[in-house]
């Protein structure tokens, strides 16, 4: 391996001079005296093919190598006050990394402005989403995989918070014969058609969930799936309505006009697996979610 010649104490010198534009402002702004900030960038010269400042008249400019470095140098500096940051924060018993399971049910797009908000306020703690479908939420809640759980269930002795409602409704796209043409369908008439149905994430006790009674079925892993088959119009499916809104809204996929209605609304509840043992940035998180406005993803 390689180890690096220069200090980082060489690096800073010769961004302030950079920044401040001269070598007594730097010193200034260093808190140095102007010989050892001189020191440090002319061995910075030294060491380097090529100087990264250069004189031009009474001025030390950047050179075409400095023009290149600087921004180098710029990052090299931003991380390693990162890594001062992050050893502070573990310090003081900020997590490193939070894990949320968010049941597919909800379209991530309801929370990127909470994680966003989180990220402002722990800025080096890193954030795992685990997208679960059915028995795999539950799994990630009951076997501690995930640190906040999204989830439509809320198993016994556990404490949640209700976030929203969402609704489920049979779709196809409008040219599938359960739409064209079409002002009432039966039940008995949908179990004829091919429906794509959601595969269960978890690894222990798999479910099935939704009307199921079609004879044919397609089992996808993730809704985005399912809403690129509806749209070649092989299959319907029941989806969540706010996975779909746009294409409601565009008419690329349309509601089943059903004579009878097999429209339902699921609870979505925020939970935290182990409220007594939660840190700084989970409980944060959790803080943040539960006051995020979830109605329109209903």
């Amino acid at each position: 391996m390689n180890y690096p010649r220069i200090s980082l104490e060489q690096w800073l010198a010769f961004k302030t001079v950079v920044d401040e534009g001269s070598f007594a402002l730097a010193a200034e702004a260093l808190n140095k005296s102007q010989s050892t900030v001189s020191y440090a960038v002319s061995r910075l010269n030294e060491q380097l093919p090529e100087p990264v400042l250069v004189p031009k008249g009474r001025k030390t400019v950047l050179s075409d190598t400095g023009k290149i470095l600087y921004p180098y140098a710029q990052q090299l500096l931003n991380r390693a006050c990162d890594a001062e940051a992050v050893a502070k924060s573990l310090a003081q018993g900020v997590e490193a990394e939070v894990t949320i399971a968010v049941d597919s049910l909800l379209n991530i797009d309801a929370l990127l402005c909470a994680f966003e908000t989180f990220s402002q306020q722990f800025p080096h703690t890193r954030l795992r989403l685990l997208e679960t479908t059915l028995s795999g939420t539950t799994e990630a809640l009951l076997e501690r995989q995930a640190d906040i759980v999204l989830s439509a269930t809320t198993p016994v002795g556990l404490s949640s918070i209700l976030l929203t409602e969402i609704t489920m409704a049979p779709v196809a796209a409008p040219e599938h014969p359960l739409i064209k043409g079409r002002n009432a369908v039966s039940e008995l008439e949908l179990s004829s058609h091919r429906q794509v149905v959601l595969r269960d994430s978890g690894s222990r006790q798999k479910q099935d969930s939704g009307w199921l009674k079609a004879e044919q079925r397609w089992t996808v892993s993730h809704f985005a799936s399912s809403i690129k088959i509806l749209k070649s119009g092989l299959a319907f499916a029941i989806l969540p309505l706010n996975w779909i809104s746009a294409e409601l809204a565009s008419g690329t996929l349309q509601r089943i006009p059903l004579g009878e209605t097999l429209e339902r609304k699921l609870p979505l509840y925020l939970m935290l697996t182990d409220k007594q043992f939660a840190g700084p940035a989970t409980r944060a998180l959790h803080a943040i979610i539960a006051a995020t406005d979830l109605a329109e993803a209903g």
